[in-house]
C-alpha cells in the first residue's frame, strides 16, 4: 500500500472528518483553510507520542489512537479553549492493515465525542510515533494561562491523581506475565475480568480523557491554570513559575487514587509525582471560592481545594522525599 492510499483509506474517512462548516478545505490539498470564528482567539497546541516513552508499544491499537489525540487536546481543555480541529503527523515502521485499522478507529471513536476534524498532516516510515496538533477556539481575552496566580488565590485539581501511574504499573505486571492490554470494550464489559479499581486505573493510562467539561464550570473564575501531564508537583510548578509566586499545599486533601496492591506512601507519591492523569490544576481568588463550588455542585463534578498561593516562592507542606515529576532529558520511563 501507497503513502497516499493510506492516508485515503485510513485518515480520510468520514468519522475523522467531521461535518464542519468552518472547515472550508481539509485533507487533499497542501494546507488547509479554516475559518475562525468572529471574536474568538485561535489555541494551538502539538503534542508528540513516542512508542516506548510516551506509550506502550504492545497497547492496543485503539488505545494508542484514542491517547495520541487526548494528551493534545488536553491542552485546549487547560486554557478553557473548545476544540476544532486537528492534524496528524506519523511515523510507521510498516504498513500494519489491521493495526491501522485500530488505530484510526481509536482516534475516530475520540474526535466524534468532541466534534473534533482531522483536516490534514503527513506520514513517513520509521519509529512508530505521531504528532498531533490541535487547534481550537476562545473568546477573545477569555483563555486560562499559567501566568495569573496571585497570593492568596485557592489552589484546587479535579478528579484522584496518580489514577494513571497506577494503571501503567497495572499494564506493566500483565506484559510482565505475557498478557494482552485490554482494549475500551474489554474495560468497560459488564463480565470484566478486572476489578473496578484495576479498570478504573487502566483506563486512566490508556484512554484519557481531556477535562472539556470543566469549562463551563470553571468559566471566569480561574486566575490560572494547567493540566497534570508530567505530575501536580511538576505541572503545578509550571503555574508557579509564570506567576512569581509560590504554595503551600495541604498534603492530606491532596486526592489520591487508592489501589489495594499500593502503600499509603506509594499512593502519595503517585498523586504528588505520576504522570498522564490530564486531571486539570488551578487556582481561584477566595472571593469566587463559593461561587465555584457551587457550580461544581450542581454540575456534579469533583473538584478538591488542596492549598494556597503563597508570596513566597518554592512548595511547601509536602514529603520532602518526594520526587517533582517526569522530566524527559532527566528520566526514562
Amino acid at each position: 500500500m501507497g503513502e497516499f492510499e493510506l492516508i485515503h483509506r485510513y485518515f480520510a474517512a468520514p468519522e475523522l472528518q467531521q461535518s464542519r462548516r468552518d472547515v472550508c478545505v481539509g485533507i487533499g490539498d497542501d494546507c488547509a483553510l479554516i475559518a475562525v470564528p468572529q471574536g474568538k482567539q485561535l489555541a494551538v497546541s502539538v503534542d508528540t507520542s513516542v512508542a516506548g516513552v510516551h506509550f506502550l508499544p504492545e497497547a492496543p491499537a485503539h488505545s494508542i489512537g484514542w491517547r495520541a489525540l487526548a494528551v493534545s487536546l488536553s491542552d485546549l481543555a487547560a486554557m478553557g479553549a473548545q476544540p476544532a480541529w486537528f492534524t496528524l503527523a506519523i511515523s510507521l515502521p510498516e504498513v500494519d492493515e489491521a493495526w491501522l485499522a485500530e488505530f484510526s478507529r481509536g482516534m475516530a471513536d475520540l474526535s466524534q465525542r468532541y466534534g473534533v476534524a482531522l483536516v490534514g498532516g503527513d506520514t513517513t516510515r520509521g519509529q512508530l510515533s505521531m504528532s498531533v496538533q490541535v487547534q481550537g477556539y476562545v473568546t477573545q481575552g477569555a483563555a486560562w494561562r499559567r501566568k495569573g496566580a496571585k497570593p492568596g488565590d485557592i489552589i484546587y485539581v479535579s478528579g484522584k491523581l496518580g489514577t494513571a501511574a497506577a494503571g501503567l504499573r497495572i499494564a506493566q505486571g500483565l506484559l510482565s506475565k505475557g498478557l494482552p492490554l485490554p482494549d475500551l470494550d474489554a474495560l468497560n464489559a459488564e463480565d470484566s475480568v478486572f476489578s473496578e479499581s484495576d479498570r478504573a486505573a487502566l483506563k486512566a493510562y490508556l484512554y484519557p480523557e481531556p477535562r472539556f467539561d470543566l469549562i463551563s464550570v470553571l468559566s471566569s473564575r480561574v486566575s490560572s491554570a494547567i493540566d497534570i501531564s508530567d505530575g501536580l508537583l511538576a505541572d503545578l510548578g509550571h503555574i508557579l513559575t509564570a506567576s512569581g509566586v509560590g504554595a503551600s499545599l495541604d498534603h492530606n486533601r491532596i486526592p489520591c487514587f487508592n489501589h489495594a496492591d499500593m502503600s499509603p506512601e506509594s499512593c502519595s507519591q503517585g498523586a504528588l509525582s505520576g504522570g498522564d492523569d490530564y486531571e486539570l490544576c488551578f487556582t481561584v481568588s477566595p472571593q469566587r471560592r463559593l461561587e465555584l463550588e457551587v457550580s461544581a455542585e450542581q454540575s456534579k463534578v469533583s473538584l478538591h481545594a488542596i492549598g494556597m498561593v503563597t508570596a513566597q516562592e518554592g512548595i511547601r507542606g509536602i514529603p520532602e522525599s518526594a520526587s517533582v515529576g517526569f522530566d524527559h532529558f532527566k528520566d526514562k520511563r
